[in-house]
This record gives structure tokens, sequence and C-alpha cells, in this order.
């Protein structure tokens, strides 16, 4: 299979489907075609039309097949898998887990927007408004509902990771880069997605990339940049 992706740093819907594979051990090739300056960048667009009809990423080459968006992306190694626990084993539980992941997929639409995904930068804590603070809550409750009902066996929210991980991983470098304070439950959460494997592989990708684009750069100030301590790192070394 070949999983077609954009700029680590930036794109978080390329991220869930990566995590998904990468933390399930199943073989793929990565593709990654950086984002133009612009995310409308007519270049960028037409590279990727020759993966995805929607012109946008990710997208699943597996054979004849193809496969855009995350969620569909999921499903589908989710047929084609089924020995693994792509989602819960549990009827109650993977419903849940399914309807979580599509209310995140169509979602969230005010913290995406205030809080873009940038792995390389920690922001100051501050208000971002109502509507942000309303995305946070809802998150956080599912969190606290899915660990409470169905997270007895492990750190992830129905114990073991699944695609529901996968789908929420982005939101919680979001809470992490922007300082989003949650309770204790959700912080230990976002912990052990950001310990995984595969999301620690993506986020050191992330800080050696050299492109930056401006529509996701927060105008706000920056507590941390880690691409410039990596690029420091590597020359000290």
């Amino acid at each position: 299979m070949k999983l077609v992706i954009a700029n680590k740093n930036h794109s978080s819907w390329s991220l869930r489907p990566w995590l998904l594979l990468t933390e399930f051990g199943i073989p793929f090739e990565e593709v990654l075609i950086p984002f133009g300056q612009t995310f409308d960048d007519p270049a960028w667009k037409r590279a990727i039309t020759a993966f995805s009809p929607a012109g946008k990423v990710p997208a699943l080459v597996d054979g004849d097949i193809k496969v855009w968006e995350s969620l569909a992306i999921m499903e589908h190694v989710a047929d084609t898998r089924p020995d693994l626990p792509i989602w819960p084993q549990d009827p109650t539980a993977r419903a849940m887990a399914r309807s979580i992941s599509a209310e995140m997929h169509a979602g969230f639409q005010a913290l995406r927007a205030a809080c873009p995904m940038n792995l390389a930068w920690v922001h100051e804590a501050r208000d971002r408004g109502p509507k942000v603070a309303a995305d946070v809550a809802r998150i956080s409750a599912i969190w606290r509902e899915a660990r409470e009902r169905f997270g007895s066996s492990g750190p992830f929210l129905f114990g073991a990771f699944s695609a529901a991980d996968a789908m929420f991983a982005p939101v919680t470098a979001r809470f992490t880069g922007y300082r989003i304070a949650p309770d204790s439950v959700c912080a230990a959460y976002c912990e052990a997605v950001q310990a995984t494997k595969g999301f620690q592989s993506w986020r050191m990708g992330a800080f050696a990339e050299p492109w930056i684009i401006a529509e996701d750069e927060a105008d706000e100030p920056v507590l941390t940049d880690f691409r410039s301590s990596l690029r420091r790192s590597r020359v000290s070394s």
C-alpha cells in the first residue's frame, strides 16, 4: 500500500491513518508531497489529484483501489485486516469508537481554526473564546467517558490503541501545543498517545522539515520552537 501525505508538521489529517498503520505494524510506502506556499497551490493540487479525486491528503493506494478521507482509509484498513483490532472488539465499545471518530471527522471547527496543528511550536496559554472552550469541553467529555467505560485495560480510549486514538491524536497535539489545560484523565490520555513510537517518529519527522506554511503559523507568542532546537543540536554535534 501507498499512503500519500503532506507536511508532517501541519497535516493533521495525514497523521491519522499514518499513525494507525504504523502502530499496527502494517507495511506501507509513504509518499510525502509537501504543501505549496498555500493550501490552494495549483501545482500541489494537481500532484495530489493523481492519487485522490478530492485533491486532498491523505489518500491510500492499495493495488487498484484508491481510498481518500482519513476515516474511510481506516475503515478500508479494518476491512482488509480483520485479524487486527483496528476497532474495539466489544460491539458497544466499537459503536462508540466509530461515533466519536465520525464526530471528530466532522466537527470541532472552532478548535481547528484557532489552533492549527503545528508540532514544532508551543504557545502560551490564553483564552481563545467560547466556541473553542465548547469544543475543548466536548472533547474532554468524550475522552473521560471512553476511558471510564472502556479504558480499564490500557491507557487509550478503549484500553488498547485503536482507530479512535488515531483520529484524536492531532487533538492531543493541539492541547499540548496551545497549552490547553485538561483534567488529569485527559492529560494522561494526551501523554499516552504522544508516547507511542508512531507519534514520536512522526513528530521527529515534523521537526526536521524545512517547510513553513504561513496559514498554519498561529500569530501568537511562542514559548518553544522545537525545529530551531533540533537544528541547533545538529550543528553543535
